[in-house]
C-alpha cells in the first residue's frame, strides 16, 4: 500500500472512530467471504463491518483518542464493526453470529470513548434494543394518558353526585330544623293557654 493510501486509510478510520457511537473489534480468522457477507447483513443498516490492518488501526485509534487497551487487542486478522445507530442491536447481531459461527471472536470495543471487554459487549447484547424500549415507553405513556382521560371524563359525573348528595343532606337538615321550630311553637302556645286559665280561676 502506497504512503498516500495509508494516510487516506488512517484518516478514514479516524473519522469512523470519532463519528461512530460504538466500535466492536473482532477476529474473523476462518470465516469465508459468504459468511462475512452474512455477518454484515445481520448487523443491520446502521452498522458497517470492515476488515482493517492492525498497524493503521492503531494509528487511527490513537488519533481519535480511543487507543488505550484497544491497541492491545489488535492482533491477528482484525475487523471492526462501526455502529452509527443502536449499539445494542449491533451487539446482538455480533453475539448471535459468533454463537452460530465460533470462528468470529469478539475481542472488545469502544462505546462513547470507553473501552469495553468482550464480556461487557455480550452483556450489552442482552439489553433491550432502543426500538423495544421506545415502544414500551410509548405504551406506558399511552396507558397513562388513557387513564388520565378516563379520570377527567368521570369528573363531571362525580361532581354531580357529590352536589346531589350535598343538597340532599342540606335539605334534610333544613326539614329537621323546621319541624323542631313547629314543635317548639306548639309547646309555647299550650303553655300560654294554661297560664291564662289559671289566672281566670
Amino acid at each position: 500500500m502506497a504512503r498516500a493510501e495509508k494516510v487516506a486509510a488512517v484518516a478514514e478510520l479516524t473519522e469512523r472512530f470519532q463519528s461512530s457511537s460504538g466500535a466492536v473489534l473482532t477476529e474473523y480468522r476462518g470465516l469465508s467471504v459468504a459468511q462475512l457477507g452474512e455477518l454484515r447483513r445481520s448487523l443491520g443498516e446502521h452498522a458497517t463491518f470492515a476488515v482493517v490492518k492492525n498497524t493503521l488501526t492503531k494509528i487511527a485509534a490513537n488519533d481519535a483518542g480511543v487507543a488505550g487497551e484497544l491497541t492491545e487487542m489488535l492482533q491477528g486478522p482484525s475487523a471492526i464493526a462501526f455502529v452509527e445507530g443502536d449499539v445494542v442491536e449491533a451487539a446482538k447481531g455480533l453475539r448471535d453470529f459468533s454463537r452460530a459461527n465460533p470462528f468470529l471472536v469478539i475481542k472488545g470495543g469502544v462505546l462513547d470513548g470507553k473501552v469495553m471487554t468482550p464480556d461487557e459487549i455480550v452483556k450489552l447484547a442482552d439489553l433491550e434494543s432502543r426500538e423495544v424500549l421506545l415502544a414500551k415507553l410509548a405504551g406506558a405513556m399511552k396507558a397513562s394518558m388513557a387513564g388520565a382521560a378516563a379520570t377527567f371524563a368521570a369528573l363531571p359525573t362525580t361532581m354531580a353526585r357529590l352536589l346531589a348528595a350535598l343538597q340532599e343532606k342540606q335539605g334534610g337538615t333544613a326539614g329537621e330544623g323546621a319541624a323542631a321550630d313547629d314543635g317548639a311553637g306548639a309547646d309555647d302556645g299550650a303553655a300560654a293557654e294554661d297560664a291564662g286559665g289559671a289566672q281566670e280561676g
